[in-house]
């Protein structure tokens, strides 16, 4: 079931909220056991099979992490459980994600007889099952209080963020979950969580799935096209793919919030990031963090470990020096976004992806420690201009690795490459001289499909820039748990008002009249 449907917005949605202020009246377990049903019917609606993969994967890491706790007084049985269940965890996703592109690939290399059909992807289950992992490795640190299995479905089940996220964490959720207070009836619940609901809609609808067909066009036949058509490609495909997945983020934060729920933030402004680390603290956040959390800091630490053992220096000291900084920032990042591409798919593009975002992050990290940090504090502010160039050269480095990310393989993300850097050719009169050669119907459709491509480029490009995010426009009313930057204009600042509240119904006309269009978020396939 898609948030951008009817079905979502007038049959669904109207229900689980009734149902559930209407069973939180009566007791807490029931409107807790409505949301849970409410959400196993969200999830298994596009195909209903998947429900069983989903249940069994709830059960089996809820029992996992008892015995997790169980054992609290024995590390190494902590260990070996905590790593047994995060294998079992591991296995499934890459039977789903990742089986039959390792068999394909062996086919290739005659190592295998005959050739294997995808499976069929389960929505949402590289994050489902990294939320579940999450929760172990937590209940492993000790993190974990609650032990309610109704508490902990609910937690994996969520259907506002069981698809594409955000990423939770058990600790931040579960909280919020035992709080009576949060299974009343608020109007401005449903009013904060309207307004952002609304905002992230429109983002999908009316300017992801806009731009949408210049992608497909693009990447269809990237080996075509020259160095502005490339580019034009490039920036059609990262401006749809950040307002798709923020508009499901936004959708996401305003759904919790209707039903007394805070999640955290996930996107904050991106494109506004005047470098590759600034980027990656703005754009999928939970994805972040949660890489940070368990992948980044235990290599590291791992590393440093290994280098104390030898008498060799770490933190800070061993990073100003060119080894100890491949040690311990290049390896440890590598390793991480690496990983992080994988994640994302079986093709080798992915894989290209992450590292050559790795690279990106340890070339950042050198610049502050051996450039930046070698200036005196009062020569490390840059000047407008200079801002303007960091945002633009980040950009064009995230420009580079979407082209792998999007491409049907290394083959297509290589010519679009190629195209980029003007490997093709630049379009010029020839263009022009071959518009001109057709009838003047065509030519004239050709012109103006250009011209509406470069105007839709530049106004989302001017929204990304220059505009508030969501939770900026609503401030202080914002419900993400982690608040944004301060939002500079006056004018895009939310408040409770009649002008605010037509505006709103306005932009949700407008969407639903589109919503007949529905389409996939793309993270849905991830």
């Amino acid at each position: 079931m898609l948030f951008n449907s009817y079905l979502f917005l007038l049959l669904f949605l109207p229900i689980a909220l009734m149902g559930y202020y209407a069973a939180g009246r009566v007791s807490l377990r029931l409107a807790a056991l409505w949301l849970c049903i409410s959400s196993f019917i969200f999830y298994g609606w596009w195909n209903p099979q998947f429900v069983a993969l989903l249940s069994c994967s709830i059960v089996f890491n809820y029992l996992a992490g008892l015995l997790i706790l169980r054992f609290s007084g024995s590390p190494r049985k902590q260990l070996l459980i905590t790593g047994a269940s995060v294998i079992v965890d591991l296995a499934v996703l890459f039977h789903y994600k990742y089986f039959a592109a390792l068999f394909n690939f062996l086919s290739e290399w005659g190592l295998t007889h005959g050739a294997m059909d995808t499976l069929i992807l389960p929505l949402g289950i590289s994050f489902f099952t990294f939320t579940q992992i999450g929760f172990l490795l937590d209940c492993r640190s000790g993190l974990v209080k609650e032990k309610g299995f109704l508490s902990y479905v609910l937690f994996v089940t969520f259907f506002p963020h069981l698809i594409a996220g955000p990423i939770l964490h058990h600790k931040e959720m579960i909280p919020q979950f035992a709080d009576p207070a949060n299974y009343r009836f608020k109007a401005e619940n449903l009013s904060i969580g309207g307004v952002l609901f609304v905002i992230g809609l429109a983002k999908k609808v009316l300017l992801a799935d806009g731009i949408a067909p210049y992608v497909d066009a693009g990447f269809a036949a990237p080996g075509e096209l020259q160095f502005w058509g490339s580019w034009a490609t490039s920036l059609c495909y990262a401006l749809q793919i950040y307002f798709d997945f923020s508009g499901y983020s936004d959708m996401a934060l305003g759904l919790a919030k209707m039903f007394g729920i805070g999640f955290p933030l996930n996107f904050n402004s991106p494109y506004k990031a005047a470098s590759i680390i600034d980027f990656w603290a703005r754009w999928h956040i939970t994805l972040t963090r949660y890489l940070t959390a368990y992948l980044y800091y235990p290599v590291a630490m791992a590393v440093s470990r290994a280098r104390e053992k030898r008498g060799m220096s770490v933190g800070s000291s061993a990073a100003r020096s060119p080894g100890g900084f491949a040690a311990t920032i290049i390896v440890p990042t590598l390793f991480t976004m690496g990983l992080a591409g994988v994640w994302h798919g079986a093709g080798m593009q992915y894989l290209v992806f992450g590292i050559w975002h790795g690279l990106c992050l340890s070339i950042n990290h050198g610049w502050r420690i051996f450039v930046v940090g070698k200036k005196p504090a009062n020569q490390r502010h840059s000047g407008p201009l200079m801002q303007v160039a960091c945002v633009l050269i980040t950009f064009a480095a995230v420009l580079i690795g979407q082209a792998f990310f999007r491409a049907d393989g290394m083959g297509k993300a290589w010519q679009l490459i190629e195209g980029m850097f003007g490997l093709r050719g630049f379009e010029g009169l020839e263009s022009l001289g071959h518009a001109v050669g057709m009838s003047f119907g065509d030519a004239w459709r050709l012109v103006i499909g250009h011209h509406l491509q470069g105007v839709y480029i530049a106004l989302l490009l001017a929204i990304a820039w220059f505009t508030p995010n969501a939770h900026q426009i609503l401030g202080g009313f914002s419900p993400a748990l982690f608040k944004t930057l301060k939002n500079p204009s006056q004018l895009l600042s939310w408040r409770p008002s009649l002008g605010w509240m037509v505006t709103t119904l306005l932009l949700l006309a407008l969407c639903v009249a589109n919503v007949h269009k529905e389409t996939r978020f793309l993270y849905f396939q991830f």
